[in-house]
């Protein structure tokens, strides 16, 4: 058996590992750099050398686990694409732990200007350019005007979803996800208005 501190590597994972079994008990909230430094069987010193804080830990266990539930759907039409990714979405929010942990995630966002940073980089862009690909597909299919802007589309995808996850005023039910895609839908028919790029 080899003995001694393990490679950075292994602590990477321990760490991350045990990180995410924290968030998954207690929210960011609860968790502690020195509670995953004891979980992880390293030293606290250890986790400051890699992460410079509690949210930047937090945010690179959320990546890890968050990422791999959000593949990029293929089902043939817009409609379809649109409903599997916000029900992986959902599902990722709402069956497990990472709606919590991303809860946690926004609210210590709003007052560390380089967590929220890290947010937008490792998260929004990243899931934004992979839902981008679903409008792209759906304008070379002839589904939707050219003239179709990508962010708006999933503004309104996200955005509706978003808030009721943070304000909790109406569950994250099938039926909305069903309605609120079928409205985005409508609005991209042809023959639709279109969008004044200039107004976003």
């Amino acid at each position: 058996m080899r003995r001694g501190r393990p490679r950075s590597e292994e602590a990477d994972r321990a760490i991350l590992r045990a990180a995410t079994e924290l968030l998954a008990e207690r929210g960011l909230a609860g968790m502690s750099i020195e509670e995953v430094a004891a979980r992880a069987g390293v030293g606290k010193a250890t986790v400051y050398r890699r992460w410079r804080s509690r949210g930047a830990l937090a945010l690179d266990a959320f990546v890890r686990e968050f990422q791999g539930l959000q593949p990029v759907p293929d089902t043939g039409t817009l409609r379809g694409d649109l409903l599997a990714a916000l029900r992986a979405w959902a599902r990722a929010v709402t069956r497990t732990p990472m709606g919590k942990v991303l809860l946690g995630l926004v609210a210590e966002a709003q007052h560390d200007p380089a967590l929220a940073e890290a947010w937008r980089l490792q998260v929004m862009e990243p899931l934004r350019a992979r839902r981008t690909v679903i409008i792209k597909r759906a304008v070379d299919r002839g589904e939707i005007p050219a003239s179709t802007d990508p962010d708006v589309v999933l503004d309104l995808l996200y955005g509706a979803s978003y808030h009721r996850l943070l304000h909790g005023h109406r569950p994250l039910t099938d039926a909305f996800i069903r309605d609120a895609v079928d409205m985005i839908f409508a609005g991209l028919a042809p023959g639709s208005p279109p969008s004044d790029p200039a107004r976003h």
